[in-house]
């Protein structure tokens, strides 16, 4: 062999080997969810949560001798990219994902990771995504059968409006729960005189704001995201339609006081928890406000959340099988930054509370 070709054959040794040795020390951990898109602010937080968890992990020293390394995924909020997400996950030997988190996203996603044994822990709420009998996904968050009475059992106890309309963006997470607050308003004797669907880019409201305005409307329930619900208040403002709004978590953000303006004040939102609040999460939160970052936002906190809880399982069982880590994550309590976390067999948590918050002009919320 010659001079150079025994160089050679000896870098690409020394490469492989370092490769071999860097995939040893490594714990892939995927980050699945909007960068791009309308709703990549979502996508921000759910980002931001899982790189300082990985973070504050590593700098204490990792887990059973492995690094944690973050690998980012953009799936846009759009279920056919979602899939093609989840593919290039698995191509890339990724075993443990934080995500999806757009329900229209996620459902199609753990279809590919339950086959190919993929750990998946999403901050989706609608039910549909547990109730496929799959081993591999959780969720750190609430379901929408949750959410959706929680909101409507406020309205009826509190605001008690005369005439109400549901309004959604006719996509799963949306019309899921808004179909939800329907239906408990509805038992609780409310009349819901209204019952529409928009299109989700639209920016032109004005029927449908004719509509409510003919039909006496004085509350408006919408189940989607912040870019239609704040261009829905901001439009009907500019014509003197001020009934008061609703909405889920998904418009609970400082964007729809953006678009909105004035008329985002006193919009009632569900959320999470201010985690962000709790003494034991300093260290997230000091980390993330030097880099400039919005620790408030509620997908930060079921991000960080994710990651505590699957690498406190990773841990006690090893990472080489993830069907090992989900059964020890079902039945069982870890504590996280969200407090202490039970799944059931579904992967769902046992007890989530959603809070009622009231929203201001400034983009901030104020829990009722």
């Amino acid at each position: 062999m010659s001079l150079l070709k025994k160089s050679i054959s000896t870098l690409a040794l020394s490469v492989a080997v370092a490769m071999s040795a860097h995939a040893a020390d490594t714990l892939k951990i995927g980050i699945a969810g909007p960068k791009t898109g309308p709703v990549a602010q979502y996508g921000d937080m759910q980002f931001n949560g899982t790189h300082a968890a990985i973070e504050l992990i590593n700098k204490a020293g990792g887990i059973n001798g492995m690094m944690l390394e973050a690998v980012e995924y953009d799936d846009a909020c759009d279920p056919k990219q979602a899939v093609a997400v989840a593919n290039k996950i698995v191509s890339d030997g990724v075993q443990y994902v934080v995500g999806h988190l757009c329900s229209s996203s996620t459902q199609p996603a753990t279809d590919v990771y339950e086959e190919e044994g993929v750990l998946a822990v999403t901050c989706s709420t609608n039910p549909s995504i547990t109730e496929r009998g799959y081993q591999m996904v959780f969720r750190t968050i609430g379901l929408d059968s949750d959410q959706g009475p929680t909101a409507a059992r406020y309205v009826a106890a509190n605001i008690k409006p005369q005439r109400v309309a549901v309004i959604h963006d006719k996509q799963q997470y949306g019309e899921g729960i808004a179909m939800s607050v329907r239906k408990t308003l509805m038992d609780s004797g409310i009349e819901v005189v209204m019952t529409e669907g928009v299109t989700a880019g639209d920016k032109d409201f004005s029927s449908l704001i004719t509509k409510m305005k003919k039909e006496g409307v004085d509350f408006v329930y919408f189940g989607g995201y912040h870019p239609e619900l704040g261009l829905i208040m901001r439009q009907s403002h500019a014509v003197g339609f001020n009934p008061q709004f609703m909405g889920p978590e998904a418009v609970g953000n400082k964007e729809v006081a953006n678009i909105a303006g004035e008329a985002a004040e006193g919009l009632l939102v569900t959320l999470p928890a201010r985690y962000d609040l709790l003494p034991k999460n300093k260290d997230v939160v000091e980390l993330m406000k030097s880099k400039g970052q919005d620790p408030t936002g509620p997908f930060v906190w079921t991000s960080v959340a994710a990651v505590q809880a699957m690498v406190d399982v990773i841990g006690k069982v090893g990472a080489d099988d993830p069907a090992k880590v989900a059964d020890e994550l079902r039945g069982n309590t870890i504590d996280t930054a969200m407090g202490p976390l039970t799944w059931d067999q579904k992967g769902d948590l046992i007890g989530f509370e959603f809070g009622i918050f009231k929203w201001h002009a400034d983009g901030t919320g104020t829990p009722l």
